[in-house]
């Protein structure tokens, strides 16, 4: 049960917002969108941002689910893990690499190539400590391959941080 009641239907607005909101979500509302309708603002910017972070990014979509689940798992946020652990089987992980994000902060090299285990320890390091070791940083970029890339990544790790951080905060649950 969420803290703060999910927004129905009726009470759900602006109409344009919503409309904008349906049409990034495939023509439905989640749990999320009834909570952030609260704030017509807050909605919109977060539609904007998430929705361009989700499709328009340079960065692989694989490395962006990889760091959303493993921001999901260390801070609790199951919904968030529900949504995006399909998402990242889609784009190329596997069932093994996903039940071994449990396991995090340890990263279990026998599941994830160099590049993948890069990204994990960023996004441990910007969720536990906010601040990332220099050799943390020098292993993304080389991994990644260009500053694009690391940039895009740790703008991805910020950004699932805010929505793991309000999902846990206003108790969205993963059957919601």
């Amino acid at each position: 049960m969420p803290r703060i009641p999910y927004k129905t239907d009726d009470e759900a607005g602006p109409p344009e917002l919503v409309a904008a909101i349906r049409k990034r979500r495939g023509g439905r509302l989640g749990a999320l969108d009834r909570m952030l309708l609260y704030s017509p603002p807050f909605a919109t910017g977060w539609n904007e941002m998430l929705g361009r972070v989700r499709n328009e990014l340079d960065v692989p979509m694989a490395l962006r689910e990889l760091a959303m689940c493993a921001v999901a798992v260390l801070n609790g946020a199951e919904y968030e893990l529900v949504h995006h652990g399909p998402l990242l089987l889609a784009h190329g992980g596997t069932p093994a690499q996903l039940d071994a994000l449990r396991a995090l902060p340890t990263i279990d090299p026998s599941c994830f190539d160099a590049t993948q285990r890069a990204a994990l320890q960023l996004a441990v390091e910007m969720t536990r400590s906010v601040r990332v070791a220099d050799a943390t940083f020098d292993a993304a970029r080389r991994a990644l391959g260009n500053d694009r890339h690391l940039f895009e990544l740790i703008g991805v790790i910020a950004a699932y941080n805010m929505v793991s951080r309000i999902l846990v905060a206003t108790g969205i649950e993963a059957g919601d």
